[in-house]
């Protein structure tokens, strides 16, 4: 159970009273769970929005909302004036941060404090102190913190940061001085590489944190990430709430957290937590903050790493295991309080993973995807699973910001039970409409190693070929089902008194009997053959059903298939004496795709199977859109999403190679680099450095060099 009050040392005369109205300076699942526990404390908030955020669920569970700008997050959640003219326009007496935009923005905590309002986080000097990776070090090893081997100095020529490295040994990570959250951080493995990754991680850096400075230490072949929960007050009290294992990673971002982190000895996890509490206390530290360890897997070595100073995207796992409640504890601290509970006082009961679910195709590098929300069904809440959300059906997630969805929080005794309860709980998430990590989610939680706790950054890649098998073919039943819900549905049918089955009776359609052949091909499996499944009406609300896979000349026969809707997207039938319900959910093309395809997704509630099937366009508008396609992808190089371009590498009439950079683009916080597919001369260039760029766009076309060559 989450904290709910203050311990007994708190209550007393000198106990000083909570905000009336606070201000929550962010969106989406962090703005949500902040207002959560100010409802529950009484506090009235307010929130803010980008005009793209107008309907957004932080907006409609405030108690006030206004607009502070345009879409960029420069142009409304960064503008520091708008905000704290709202906190005086409505008498907000604090602002929470949240996490990312403002929340380590030393400049806006000074401010905030000159105008009178207080910050729900640490002091300017803090959040000066440890965001600088350079200054934090050389705090952290004052104060008896171990740390990385490297360079953090102030000078920062490319000749001087690869003589350090040369000093160091390859590999190394160049690391933005300022923030965190992967942004400026690139792994060099030779001299070679060093020249570009250091242009791509100063211009990352400069547009996230307005510092181009980096860093260059050593890079650990073997790594934990492991970072313990601190908590600091305005009497000079530090706590740790233990520690968290974050090392599975994409893109060097978080992906799956858990508390505590699986094999450490008490002794570890004892030195961990009170270096950890050292740090913080060598910056007067007050509020919630994050010390970040590497742990070298082959030594059990541990060395600071950096001080994130806010709260966590990952706080839940640490909420579940010592049920306490973060946020609260920020605001009692914020107003002068002493901590809750005292260090002896804060317990450690069971085990808690946090799954995020972000709007991204893991099997394609896990770039971004935006689009809106057509289908969301979630996993039942209860004491051992939480759920986080900062969108729901029908919200569209937007290429200007993060794209996390939500965040699934399980507890559970021990380690094994609550990875049991992660893996039922996502098998009951489905959405549809955006590309999701939810099945990627599901197979890493039940992945050996996983389960063995054999964890470390580079997991995913180690494990590439077991976390991406192959898709099986879609089973003979959910064809079957497929094809049964585009029966009912073309044709209005079903098993009710209204149904034209049982209404109309022997009624023909063509014939003695209602047959139709559907054919499918899946984008899960082989997409070289189609599937066909041939559905022969019976009698009302019965079927029998044949189906057909060319792929290996198998055929399954189903008689007398008894089948009702549940509703319009649920659908429940008995094959052969075993009843089989399951979701589908229908994502027909846009109305300006070239297509005219139609995606059908099943889930089924009781295997978890889920199967894409997509029924293809008619024979001619296959063709014509073939035709159009090929013409149009001759050497062309096209934006993979909704992105911004950063820049253009190359000049019309240029001959390139293979493999070398064309367009950076940015979308959703992530750079991405396309590079030439073969080598050639650029014939176009159809963007521009700062233009915004939809899906598909054809950006450059490269004329093929034995084309060029009139060959």
């Amino acid at each position: 159970m989450l904290f709910t009050g203050p311990s007994s040392d708190v209550l007393s005369s000198e106990r000083r009273p909570l905000f009336d109205k606070i201000l929550i300076a962010n969106r989406g699942e962090i703005a949500c769970r902040v207002i959560r526990t100010a409802k529950k404390l009484g506090i009235k908030t307010v929130a803010v929005y980008s005009e793209v955020d107008r309907n957004a669920l932080h907006v409609l569970q405030a108690d006030e909302a206004y607009c502070i700008g345009p879409a960029p997050s420069s142009e409304s959640y960064l503008r520091v004036d708008k905000i704290i003219e709202i906190c005086h326009r409505t008498g907000a007496q604090a602002v929470h941060p949240g996490y990312g935009f403002l929340s380590e923005n030393a400049g806006f905590a000074q401010r905030l404090s000159d105008e009178g309002i207080t910050f729900i986080g640490p002091s300017p000097t803090s959040i000066r102190s440890m965001g600088s990776k350079s200054e934090s070090k050389d705090i952290m090893i004052s104060a008896g913190v171990p740390c990385v081997p490297g360079y953090h100095g102030s000078e920062q020529s490319i000749e001087k940061l690869v003589e350090e490295a040369e000093q160091i040994g390859f590999p190394v990570l160049i690391k933005a001085v300022m923030g965190g959250g992967g942004k400026g951080m690139r792994i060099v493995h030779n001299a070679s590489e060093l020249p570009d990754a250091l242009e791509s991680a100063k211009r990352e850096a400069i547009k996230s944190f307005g510092d181009d400075r980096v860093l260059v230490e050593k890079y650990i072949i073997r790594p934990r990430h492991v970072e313990v929960q601190v908590f600091g007050d305005q009497h000079g009290n530090v706590v740790s709430l233990w520690e968290r294992d974050c090392s599975v990673q994409r893109r060097h971002q978080k992906i799956i957290e858990e508390a505590p982190a699986p094999g450490l000895s008490t002794e570890l996890r004892s030195d961990l937590c009170s270096k950890a509490v050292a740090a913080a206390k060598a910056v007067n530290y007050l509020g919630a903050g994050t010390v970040e360890f590497i742990l070298d897997n082959d030594t059990d070595k541990f060395y600071f790493m950096e001080m994130n100073t806010r709260l966590q995207v990952e706080h839940p796992v640490t909420e579940m295991i010592t049920g306490q409640d973060l946020v609260q504890w920020q605001l009692e601290v914020a107003v002068g309080n002493s901590l809750p509970l005292k260090q002896t006082e804060i317990p450690m009961l069971g085990h808690s993973f946090e799954a995020r679910i972000y709007a991204e195709n893991p099997r394609n590098n896990f770039l971004p995807d935006v689009g809106p929300l057509l289908h969301v069904s979630t996993p039942t809440t209860s004491p051992s699973v939480r759920l986080e959300e900062g969108f729901r059906q029908g919200h569209d997630v937007e290429v200007f910001y993060d794209p996390l969805i939500a965040k699934l929080v399980v507890h559970g005794r021990d380690r094994t039970e609550a990875l049991r309860i992660l893996r039922k709980a996502l098998e009951e998430y489905h959405i549809v409409g955006v590309s999701t990590n939810v099945e990627f989610l599901r197979t890493l939680a039940g992945n050996g190693q996983f389960i063995e706790g054999n964890v470390e950054t580079g997991f995913i890649q180690k494990y590439h070929d077991d976390l991406f098998p192959s898709h099986p073919a879609p089973s003979p039943e959910t064809l079957a089902q497929a094809a049964l819900h585009v029966v009912l549905r073309e044709n209005q049918v079903g098993s009710g008194p209204y149904s034209p089955w049982t209404s109309l009776g022997p009624l023909r359609f063509g014939g003695d009997v209602y047959e139709r052949i559907i054919t499918f091909k899946s984008e899960q499996g082989s997409t070289a053959t189609h599937p066909a499944v041939h559905v022969k009406f019976v009698r009302p609300g019965v079927f029998d059903i044949e189906v057909s896979d060319p792929a290996n000349t198998s055929r399954t026969e189903f008689r007398s298939v008894t089948t009702s809707r549940l509703s319009s997207s649920a659908l429940a039938s008995t094959f052969d004496g075993r009843r089989l319900r399951s979701t589908i959910v229908s994502e027909k093309p846009p109305a300006t795709g070239l297509t005219g395809e139609e995606k059908l997704h099943v889930f089924h509630e009781h295997s978890g199977e889920r199967t894409t099937l997509v029924i293809p366009a008619p024979a001619w508008l296959q063709a014509r859109s073939s035709a159009l396609q090929e013409a149009q992808s001759q050497g062309g190089i096209r934006a993979p999403m909704p992105s911004l371009v950063v820049d253009v590498r190359v000049e019309i009439g240029q001959t390139i190679e293979a493999g070398q950079a064309v367009v950076v683009l940015e979308s959703m916080k992530t750079e991405t680099v396309l590079r030439a597919a073969v080598a050639g001369v650029v014939r176009s260039i159809n963007c521009k450095k700062g233009e915004m760029v939809e899906e598909g766009r054809e950006l450059v076309l490269i004329e093929a060099e034995e084309d060029a060559d009139g060959k």
